[in-house]
């Protein structure tokens, strides 16, 4: 009888434990559908910035300037805020809350931001300094034309304090995301594009009257959007009781230099750090070799960027931001099975909806680029070079979305060494695809190597945390395989029948008629797509709410 009581506790205690495992999976549902709506927004007003960035300047060798210039900032900033010292720090700072509470957390928070705040200070006045080196590491095949070379230098100089203010933003999100306040990081991105679009509408004119280059006003526009975005995040930390508090003494630096916490993150920034380091290297690899060939090409692979970070940030951005402090809580507290079950789900709804989001990339690029892009100084040849960067994007979009999901698998667990070497081995993959496309393909191969290099980074990913025993498939993913490649199959179809009959460059004349005529394509082909899973047997509705314990 004494050994047959914990199962009888056990039994009585599991519609509770159920219960309490729907609470969490409904929750993260709620936390992802507000993250994705809220980028969703974000992304709409990145595609209007766009749009008007290319109907004015088009795409050249100034354009070529500035996106090189934007780059540079950004890689800095992939480097200190989202990219090495996010993977870090959310972790940490999750599994100091569930381990040692509120307080330890709050001082970690200030150790953290202060020796962050004297960081990027000091790597800003670096980069602005060292602009011209930064160009030419990036981009030298700007010399091509030397006004686009020395632009570009500019630019950068004007542009390069972006990486303070972001990476403070990086800091907040992190702080706020573990809290579960995911709206304002989620909305902040919001932004810097309505900065971008003020400024070039307001300022790119008035520039030109003064006799300076127009393409200036964006500059203008970054610089503002870093300010706001910092500035949005200041009233949601205060209401928390979490406004970090930067130290200023040397005494103070030296001990937050010191602390344990802040010691653990930089050590898995190491790692880290390399990791990301080796993805904008590929990224500047790449910008190198773009820059060297026709002008334009930049501009071209920017413009198709945009188009493929939609459903990236819609489905892998959200879910990670979500998954990340949910998985590290879960290894804090040695709960295997719900870590694994949440990677499980985050899984299918990747397969479920970037599968679709990549076939349409490939199938319908020319008209999507042509209904966002073809206005102004943006040329049908823009157009064609676009599509065909856009193409080679739809080929990998399944894993560029992916590793959004299985990343902070490895993240969550303090694991930042195994996705290192596996993004050194894709590396090696891109440029060697790089040497055999390019001579062939040009700039379109560069999206090329890409799109398959994340196919191998997601496949890496997966095998590892197949082989750590961190993820456990859960019963099913056979049938949801074939059911969605059915579905997604009959999509493609649709879309590249209208594709081919439809002449969407010839509609330019016409736009609110082109823009009213996609509205109805997208919308058809939710329709189309999720009617057809529903029809072959899949209930959305128990793929959102699958807890696991089926």
């Amino acid at each position: 009888m004494m050994l047959a009581k914990p199962a009888i506790v056990a039994k009585q205690h599991a519609p509770c434990v159920e219960q309490a495992a729907t609470l969490r999976l409904v929750s993260l549902i709620k936390s992802a559908s507000t993250v994705s709506l809220l980028t969703l927004v974000s992304r709409i007003t990145g595609f209007a910035r766009e749009t008007l960035i290319a109907a004015l300047f088009g795409a050249s060798a100034l354009t070529d300037a500035f996106n090189v210039a934007f780059r540079i900032p950004n890689l800095f900033r992939r480097l200190f805020a989202e990219g090495a010292f996010s993977q870090a720090f959310v972790p940490v700072l999750a599994a100091t809350r569930a381990e040692k509470g509120d307080e330890a957390t709050r001082l970690l928070v200030d150790k953290v931001a202060t020796l962050l705040a004297w960081a990027v200070l000091l790597t800003s006045i670096l980069g602005v300094l060292a602009a011209p080196g930064l160009v030419w590491l990036m981009a030298s095949g700007l010399q091509q034309t030397p006004l686009g070379l020395q632009t570009a230098v500019n630019l950068t100089g004007l542009m390069f304090p972006y990486i303070a203010f972001m990476s403070m933003v990086a800091l907040s999100a992190g702080v706020l995301n573990t809290w579960r306040r995911f709206a304002v990081p989620a909305a902040t991105p919001v932004l810097l594009n309505v900065s971008m679009i003020a400024s070039a509408w307001l300022g790119a004119s008035w520039l030109d009257r003064q006799g300076i280059e127009p393409i200036y006003s964006l500059a203008a526009g970054v610089m503002a959007g870093g300010v706001l975005q910092l500035a949005i995040q200041i009233p949601a930390l205060r209401q928390l009781g979490l406004l970090p508090h930067i130290s200023v003494s040397p005494k103070q630096i030296r001990a937050a230099w010191q602390d344990a916490g802040t010691r653990k993150i930089l050590a898995m920034m190491g790692p880290a750090l390399l990791g990301v380091g080796v993805a904008q290297l590929s990224l500047i690899i790449n910008t190198q070799i773009a820059s060297h060939l026709t002008p334009g090409s930049v501009s071209w692979i920017s413009y198709a960027d945009r188009l493929m970070e939609f459903p990236i940030a819609l489905l892998g951005v959200a879910l990670g931001v979500v998954l990340m402090p949910q998985l590290a809580a879960a290894k804090a507290a040695s709960d295997s099975f719900r870590y694994s079950a949440m990677l499980d789900w985050g899984l299918r709804l990747v397969w479920v909806l970037a599968l679709p989001c990549g076939v349409a990339l490939l199938v319908f690029a020319g008209p999507l680029v042509s209904v966002l892009y073809h206005y102004g100084a943006f040329t049908a040849h823009d157009v064609q070079q676009t599509s065909l960067a856009l193409t080679g994007y739809g080929v990998g979009l399944l894993g560029l979305v992916a590793i959004k999901v299985l990343a902070p698998g490895f993240y969550a667990n303090q694991d930042t060494r195994t996705p290192v070497r596996i993004a050194v081995m894709v590396l090696v993959f891109t440029q060697v695809m790089n040497l055999l496309l390019v001579p062939y393909f040009a700039h379109a191969a560069l999206t090329l190597s890409i799109a398959l290099g994340a196919l191998v980074n997601a496949l890496g990913l997966l095998i590892g945390l197949r082989r750590k025993g961190q993820y456990q498939p859960l019963p099913g993913w056979g049938l949801l395989l074939f059911q969605v490649v059915l579905a997604t199959g009959v999509l493609g179809a649709g879309l590249y029948g209208l594709a081919q009959h439809v002449d969407w460059v010839g509609m330019r004349s016409e736009p609110w008629q082109r823009i009213g005529l996609m509205g109805l394509v997208l919308a058809g082909s939710f329709v189309v797509y999720f009617t057809t899973l529903r029809v072959i047997g899949v209930d959305l509705r128990a793929l959102l709410r699958r807890s696991g314990h089926d």
